[in-house]
């Protein structure tokens, strides 16, 4: 019976991997008139990874990732998005994924993620914007996540994928600007899209 158990034991544990995670990313956010994915930033991270069966794997992860917009033209005076606040967003993000084995070193990937936002600001010409004193940003941004793994060896993956908000991320306070300008415009709310590239390093 003792044997009986320490190899289930054993067999199960062989269904879970884990490691670290570093990475890239880049984004935007949707809604504040600033197009293009010009924000780059670092993920560094864990995971977990549970095999269901022979073709698909259900990893959970935790990391922390930057996102927000980047405006490449603030200080230019004859573009349209002269002056025009870019965004800072700094969050512990953990997402909750499915994998499926399209061939033996290649899956694809979906599934929810959940972010906690450590920070958010807009910033000008000379950095964070003060007396932002009504939070712009919401605590929790949900978003969906696509993407395409590449297992390189028995201890390196590569990763990328694309991921989108849900819901709105800003709370849309008029009153930390000026009226007139759209990019804080409550009509049409503002939401992430990050592309990104990762290692996943395997230790068990």
């Amino acid at each position: 019976m003792f044997i009986a158990l320490t190899n289930n034991i054993v067999s199960n544990s062989q269904n879970f991997e884990g490691g670290i995670i570093f990475g890239a990313n880049t984004s935007q956010v949707g809604g504040d008139d600033l197009s293009g994915f010009h924000k780059a930033g670092p993920i560094v991270g864990i995971f977990s990874n549970k095999s269901i069966n022979s073709q698909i794997n259900l990893q959970f992860e935790m990391y922390y990732i930057n996102k927000g917009s980047n405006n490449q033209d603030m200080n230019n005076d004859l573009h349209t998005n002269y002056l025009v606040p870019d965004i800072t967003l700094k969050y512990i993000e953990t997402p909750l994924i499915l994998q499926y084995y399209l061939k033996n070193s290649l899956l694809i990937e979906g599934g929810i993620t959940t972010a906690y936002l450590m920070d958010g600001y807009y910033n000008d010409l000379y950095g964070k914007i003060k007396n932002q004193s009504n939070f712009p940003f919401k605590k929790y941004d949900i978003g969906l996540i696509l993407g395409v793994n590449y297992k390189y060896s028995e201890n390196i993956s590569f990763n990328t994928r694309i991921s989108n908000s849900i819901f709105p991320i800003g709370k849309e306070d008029s009153s930390i600007f000026n009226e007139n300008n759209n990019y804080n415009s409550i009509t049409k709310g503002k939401y992430n899209s990050v592309l990104s590239i990762s290692v996943y390093y395997h230790i068990i």
